[in-house]
Order: structure tokens, then sequence, then C-alpha cells
């Protein structure tokens, strides 16, 4: 396994190669948001973004990357490529650090400054200066973050937070068939704005990414009609 050394200087080398295909975006630009999240999030470059699953993490990448950008995962061991290919990431413009170590917040920064969209999952808690070292940075080179949050904290100080709720998954018949989709409501927290949320089928049953459509209103009864 390589060492925290050996994938700095990989990601140095990284920095040189990319730097020479794209260039920065400026701070608060709007970015390319995947269309199921469009109508709840939109995201913008210089901010950061927090998670609670794969799902939210990978759809996140996946709209600046269907747009030509670079993306990157950090400490994403269980990266899942098949997922994140069927939600439109280009795994070619994708850099992947599974195992960082304890230098991940070095590595984090320098992927910054290259690419469009970064998804970070620390080991484990993160100090409110670390996070705000990296929050500098990314107003600086305009790129946007995307923190997994597991259950040993929450990112300090992001911009807006999105939460999964209510999963409902379908397909599973009396004993037989298989899981075809899955309904799940997402909660999007920005400051102290109330909360927006929206019901989307990740996946649905033709396996594509998109918000829950609304039910139809019932027909009005026609008079004089049983």
């Amino acid at each position: 396994m390589a060492s925290a050394l050996d994938t700095l200087d990989t990601v140095a080398q990284l920095r040189t190669k990319m730097a020479r295909l794209q260039e920065g975006t400026p701070p608060g630009m709007a970015l390319e948001t995947h269309p199921a999240l469009a109508g709840l999030v939109r995201l913008r470059a210089g901010a950061s973004y927090s998670v609670d699953s794969a799902t939210l993490a990978l759809a996140l990448l996946a709209g600046p990357s269907r747009a030509g950008g670079w993306c990157a995962a950090v400490g994403v061991a269980d990266f899942g490529a098949e997922a994140a290919a069927a939600l439109g990431v280009d795994l070619g413009r994708t850099v992947l650090v599974p195992d960082p170590g304890d230098r991940w917040l070095e590595v984090t920064a320098a992927l910054v400054d290259v690419v469009t969209v970064v998804l970070v999952k620390p080991a484990g808690r993160v100090a409110p200066q670390l996070a705000e070292k990296l929050a500098a940075r990314l107003r600086k080179r305009g790129a946007a973050l995307v923190a997994w949050e597991t259950a040993r904290g929450r990112w300090p100080r992001c911009e807006v937070r999105l939460t999964t709720r209510d999963p409902a998954w379908s397909g599973i018949g009396r004993g037989h068939g298989h899981l075809s989709s899955r309904r799940i409501v997402v909660e999007v927290q920005r400051g102290t704005a109330p909360p927006r949320h929206g019901a989307l089928w990740l996946p649905a049953e033709d396996q594509t990414y998109r918000p829950v459509e609304p039910a139809a209103p019932a027909a009005a009864p026609v008079e004089g009609v049983a």
C-alpha cells in the first residue's frame, strides 16, 4: 500500500497535468447540478455541502462531471464506481485517493486547486479551524466540497446540509422479485432558512434518477353522472 507521502507525490503530479486542462471557476459561479437535485439545491463554486449517504454524494459529483469538470474522492475506500457511472460521473475524469491516512487535509487541499468538486470522507471528527482553512481555499480556488458525514461527527460550518429520510424500496413481492426502485425524501438545510424537502427516485424502476412526479389531481365528478 502506498504511503501518505506517495499519495501526495501522485496528487502533485496530477495537479500539474490537470492544471493544463482546466482553469479555475470564479467563486460563487453556479455549477452544473444533477437533474434529480436541481429543484432542491444549486451547486456553487467556493461552497461546501454535507451529505449523509453515498447516493447523494455521487449525485453532487455527477452534475459537474457531466458538464466536463474533474472530480475527486478522498478517503472513500468503498467508492462505488458502477453507481457513480450510472449517475453520470465520468470515471475518466475522476481522481480517487481511497486511503490518504492522517494527511487527508493536505491531499484534499491539493485537489481543491485543480478539480471542480471534491468529495471527502474524513476518518474522524473535523476541527472547525481545519474546516475553515479548507473553506478559505475553496473560495480562493473556486472549487466545491462535498463532505460525506458519518456517525463520527458533522462537518463544521458548511453552507448546505443534505439529509435523507423515509427510504422506501419497491420490487419485492410475496417472497419473490427483486429491488427495482427506491423512493427517498431529501431535506436541504441552508443556514437558518426553513428546510426544503423533495421526494426523489434514487433510482426509479427504469434506473434513472429523478424527482418523484406529483400525483395527478383527481378528476372532478361530472354533474349528473354516477
